[in-house]
C-alpha cells in the first residue's frame, strides 16, 4: 500500500510541473540557427522574425549563421541540440527536398525535427526574354510543346526552387525543355535578360526592377493570389494550372523531443510575431508573405512538398551537388 501511495504522490505532483514549464519558458536567451549565408531571404526573414520573437518573450533571441551543404549543416546542428527549447531554426524548402535529392543525410528531415510553425514566403515569377512570343503559360507551353528540346531554362544551381520549379512545369505537361545551371539566381536572371536563355522561374522582389524595365516579360506569379508588386500579372491558377504554386517559404524548427507544452508556447508567439502590424509591414518590405498555423499544418505541409518534388526529383533523375 505504501508503494502505491509514493507512485500517486509522484503521479499528482508531475501534472503541474507541465503547465509550469511553458510558464516559466524561456528564463535564458534562444538560439536561432539560419542555414544559409548572411545577407540572403532566410537570413533576413530569420532575423526579423527573431527581434519580435525577443520583444514578445522578454529574452534574447541570437542568431547563429550556419550556412553550408544547401542548408543542411544548419539543420543537422540544430537536429542535435539538446530537445529543450532554446535552440531553433528556421528552414526554407530545403527540408522537404533534401531526402530526395542526398543519398546520405546526417539526420532524417521529418524525425529528426519538430515542426513549429510556418513564418512565410517568398513568391516566384515566371519570366521569359522579350523574342520569346509568350504573352501567357498557355502561349509557352504550346511553344515548348511545338520545338521540343528548343527552349532553355537557367536556374541559380542544382536542386534549388529555381531549378525544380521549371522541372515540375516539364513534369505537368510532358515538356522538353533544357536545363542550364548558373551560380545563383541573380545570374540566371542575367542570361535572360541577354538572350543567353529564354526563361527562368525565381523571387519577384529580385526580378521585378528587370520586368518594369521591359528587359523580361512575366507571365505569371506562382502564388494563390496575385504579388502586390505585379498586380497586373495573373496567377499560374488564373492561367489554367492548378497545382503550380510554387514559393520559397520558410518556417521553425526544433529537436524533435522538445517538449509539446515548449512547441505550443512558441507556436502561439510566432502567430503572434506573422500577425503583428509592424512585422507584416516589414515582411512586405522584403516580398515576403506572412503564413502562420499550427504545427501540425506545417507538418503536413513540409510532407506534401516532400511528396510533390520527390516525384520530380525522381522521375528527372536530379542529384544535389
Amino acid at each position: 500500500m505504501r508503494r502505491v501511495v509514493a507512485v500517486l504522490i509522484t503521479l499528482f505532483c508531475a501534472v503541474p510541473a507541465l503547465p509550469l514549464l511553458a510558464q516559466s519558458y524561456p528564463s535564458k536567451p534562444l538560439r536561432l540557427i539560419l542555414p544559409f549565408p548572411p545577407g540572403g531571404p532566410t537570413d533576413i526573414v530569420g532575423r526579423l522574425t527573431g527581434q519580435k520573437l525577443s520583444e514578445q518573450v522578454g529574452q534574447s533571441v541570437l542568431a547563429d549563421s550556419r550556412p553550408g551543404a544547401s542548408g543542411n549543416i544548419g539543420l543537422e546542428l540544430a537536429s542535435k541540440s539538446p530537445p529543450d527549447g532554446y535552440t531553433i531554426v528556421l528552414s526554407s524548402p530545403v527540408i522537404s527536398l533534401s531526402p530526395h535529392l542526398y543519398t546520405k543525410l546526417n539526420y532524417d528531415p521529418q524525425k529528426d525535427l519538430a515542426p513549429i510553425a510556418l513564418i512565410g514566403a517568398l513568391r516566384n515569377v515566371l519570366v521569359v526574354h522579350p523574342s520569346v512570343p509568350a504573352k501567357t503559360m498557355k502561349e509557352l507551353v504550346a511553344i515548348a510543346r511545338r520545338n521540343p528540346g528548343k527552349l532553355n531554362y537557367g536556374s541559380g544551381g542544382i536542386g534549388t526552387t529555381t531549378h525544380l520549379a521549371p522541372e515540375l512545369l516539364k513534369n505537368l505537361e510532358k515538356l522538353d525543355i533544357v536545363h542550364v545551371p548558373y551560380k545563383g539566381s541573380g545570374l540566371a536572371l542575367i542570361g535572360v535578360v541577354s538572350g543567353q536563355v529564354d526563361l527562368e522561374i525565381m523571387a519577384v522582389p529580385a526580378a521585378i526592377s528587370q520586368i518594369q524595365a521591359g528587359r523580361v516579360r512575366a507571365l505569371a506569379v506562382l502564388s494563390p493570389q496575385r504579388s502586390n508588386q505585379l498586380p497586373n500579372v495573373p496567377t499560374s491558377k488564373e492561367s489554367g494550372y492548378d497545382n503550380f504554386e510554387i514559393s520559397v517559404w520558410y518556417g521553425m524548427l526544433a529537436p524533435a523531443a522538445t517538449p509539446r507544452e515548449i512547441i505550443n508556447r512558441l507556436n502561439a508567439e510566432l502567430n503572434k510575431v506573422v500577425t503583428a502590424p509592424d512585422m507584416k509591414e516589414k515582411m512586405a518590405a522584403n516580398g515576403v508573405d506572412p503564413l502562420g498555423g499550427t504545427p501540425e499544418q506545417f507538418r503536413d505541409y513540409i510532407r506534401s512538398e516532400s511528396v510533390r518534388f520527390g516525384k520530380v526529383i525522381k522521375e528527372a533523375g536530379i542529384k544535389g551537388e
